[in-house]
């Protein structure tokens, strides 16, 4: 499923417009990015928690040359199921 297949989805379970459906998403998309940039976590009672964590540096190899890299701190998001959305896709 795509965006604009989500969009449509959406559209018919919520009785609203393509339009309406398209801003309702695209607010959705727009907070849960806004407030992961700030570091702050998304709890969705049955749905699931998207938060970010940090990664420290660490070294590897790069595979085509073989040579010893660093590889640089980052910070990541992780999506971790609630227990509805875990059972329902089982």
């Amino acid at each position: 499923m795509n965006k604009t297949d989500l969009i449509a989805a959406v559209a018919v379970k919520a009785g609203l417009t393509k339009t309406d459906a398209k801003k309702a998403v695209d607010a959705f998309v727009a907070t849960v990015s806004d407030q992961l940039a700030k570091d702050d976590k998304i709890a969705l009672i049955g749905f699931g928690t998207f938060s970010v964590t940090k990664k420290s540096a660490r070294t590897g190899i790069n595979p085509a040359t073989k040579q010893t890299i660093t590889i640089p701190a980052k910070k990541v998001v992780k999506f971790k199921a609630g227990a509805e959305l875990a059972a329902k896709v089982k």
